[in-house]
């Protein structure tokens, strides 16, 4: 099917960003001079991630200096490309809810690992890490680390020491899959944060972790360096490469072209119409399934448009999401809803997430619209960066769709930090003031926590949580609810459907497109194993 002239305009638009690499880039091809192992990867970040243990941009900067520097307890398996990944020990062994009170879960640490300045991982740095981003009150905490990870960890209540390698934490209620959050919680240094004088910004440039890569020169918005832990305590999570020079180019064109001119050695998110270029220069397209969706989160707070049943449903019938793949060369795959039709999660919504015009104009007209009296209202998007794909040039082909049915949206284009900083705020925060309806964050949903609980529980509404737009339903609390009381997964599963089913016919937000996190990789690199996940493993390249 050809391309519609919406479609055309916005992958022209694709085109439109500088070539220009940042001039801090290194320009050489992946080398082993010396015996040493070297990959220059351009990422889509505008600037290097937080390194003092949280990263900030999302949850793609997790692979950059989350896993990297840095090893959580609960930790996700990422060396299979085959199968959806699951939950392996890290710095904790086990963990277990104790059956006397299910709000009480134990974690039993992993012995002999240090910290890369050589201080020990015991209990009481878990203690220190909660503390510095759950706790304001403690000496070293830290505010910019705490607003990356505090929404993600919503059931902790408290922590404590129960001996020198055992960790008790306790959930502000009985939840099931608590151990799913554990994932985002990663464990700095105490002992290097007090050698460099108590000071977060000078932990930021001699960060220390326990993870496979340690940090070596950092030169912000540009690059920063990954040397090779040769002392990393888990041998089957060696890094293959001796150095990652990691990029920040967060223009897809100038990814694409730095790659095929040799400045770096692979890419993620290529550009989409220069694909077959690079596929004729030597370079792979790897791709895979991916539990992530580009999306318009709708603000449902009294006045918003966007509390009528019939715009919401409008909205979602009128993008042709077969489109958006082929503006995205095919780079992506039609969302039905929050999590892929495959998924455990998916159940059978009675709405259809589909492209009709015809009905999606109608319903916009009994609600009192019409192309010559159109809806106007205003949306918060990000400029670009890790998992929001090609942003400005999809959003503008859903804003000319949008427009066909009688609904003209004003877009609000920011830096991707701050569209996340508006993203935790809510609906009602300062960010969200000036008319702004909804906000375009493209989410992981790769667990029931992270696809479903924390956007449609009321007791995740925003600043608590990221239920951005205020949503409140009794019954689907009641759902939620009863999935975390229970341990049996199949039931969870099962429960967590009718979740969705909920969220898919009452239209909660607009789905567009799952994304299939390609990345494009050069000649000279020999291997990579992408995940089933938006968290991939930088030691598999080699």
């Amino acid at each position: 099917m050809p391309l519609s002239s919406l479609s055309r305009r916005a992958l022209l638009g694709a085109g439109a960003f500088g070539l220009a690499m940042p001039q801090a880039v290194p320009g050489a091809l992946a080398q082993s001079a010396g015996g040493e192992r070297v990959l220059r990867y351009g990422i889509s970040m505008a600037d290097v991630p937080l390194t003092t243990g949280q990263p900030d941009r999302g949850a793609g900067a997790y692979q950059f200096t989350g896993y990297t520097l840095y090893d959580p307890l609960v930790a996700w398996e990422m060396d299979v490309a085959e199968r959806p990944g699951k939950l392996v020990p890290g710095l904790a062994t086990s963990w277990e809810a104790d059956p006397a009170d299910r709000t009480k879960w134990v974690f039993k640490l992993r012995p002999g690992v240090t910290f890369h300045d050589g201080s020990a991982f015991d209990a009481d740095a878990v203690i220190w890490n909660f503390e510095k981003v759950l706790n304001p009150q403690a000496p070293h905490f830290d505010n910019r680390q705490s607003a990356q990870v505090r929404p993600r960890l919503p059931s902790v209540a408290s922590w404590r020491k129960l001996d020198a390698m055992t960790v008790e934490v306790t959930t502000k209620a009985v939840d099931s899959i608590f151990p799913y959050q554990m994932l985002w919680f990663l464990i700095s240094s105490p002992a290097q944060y007090e050698k460099l004088g108590r000071s977060w910004e000078r932990f930021a440039n001699e960060p220390s972790g326990t993870g496979p890569f340690r940090m070596g020169r950092l030169v912000p918005r540009a690059s920063v360096e990954l040397l090779k832990n040769p002392g990393y305590w888990n041998p089957a999570r060696m890094a293959k490469a001796d150095r990652i020079i990691l990029v920040c180019a967060p223009e897809a064109v100038t990814r694409s072209n730095a790659l095929l001119t040799g400045q770096v050695d692979l890419i993620e998110t290529p550009a989409p119409d220069v694909v077959a270029r690079l596929r004729q220069g030597g370079s792979r397209i790897v791709e895979n399934v991916t539990p992530h969706v580009w999306n318009y989160h709708l603000s449902l707070l009294e006045g918003s448009p966007w509390r009528d049943l019939r715009l919401r449903k409008a909205m979602n019938l009128a993008i042709n999401r077969d489109e958006v793949v082929q503006l995205m060369n095919g780079l992506a795959k039609p969302a039905a809803g929050m999590v892929d039709p495959s998924s455990p999660w998916f159940g059978n919504p009675s709405f259809q997430i589909k492209y009709d015009p015809e009905e999606a104009r109608r319903l916009v007209q009994a609600a009192g619209f019409s192309t010559r009296n159109p809806l106007r209202t205003k949306f918060l998007i990000a400029t670009g960066g890790s998992g929001q794909m090609l942003s400005l040039p999809i959003n503008e082909y859903c804003q000319a769709a949008f427009r066909e049915i009688g609904v003209e949206i004003e877009f609000q284009a920011v830096e991707l930090e701050v569209l996340y900083t508006c993203w935790r705020q809510g609906a009602a925060g300062e960010l969200a003031r000036g008319g702004i309806t909804a906000n375009n964050v493209a989410y992981v949903t790769s667990d029931p926590l992270y696809a479903l609980v924390r956007f449609f529980h009321s007791n995740q509404i925003a600043p608590t949580g990221v239920n951005w737009s205020h949503y409140r339903d009794a019954e689907m609390d009641r759902l939620i609810d009863t999935a975390l009381r229970t341990f049996d997964m199949e039931e969870v599963d099962r429960l967590m459907a009718k979740v969705h089913e909920k969220a898919v016919d009452e239209a909660l937000l607009v789905y567009v497109v799952h994304d299939t996190n390609p990345h494009a990789l050069g000649r000279n690199v020999r291997g990579y194993t992408q995940a089933q996940h938006w968290f991939q493993d930088l030691t598999t390249l080699a």
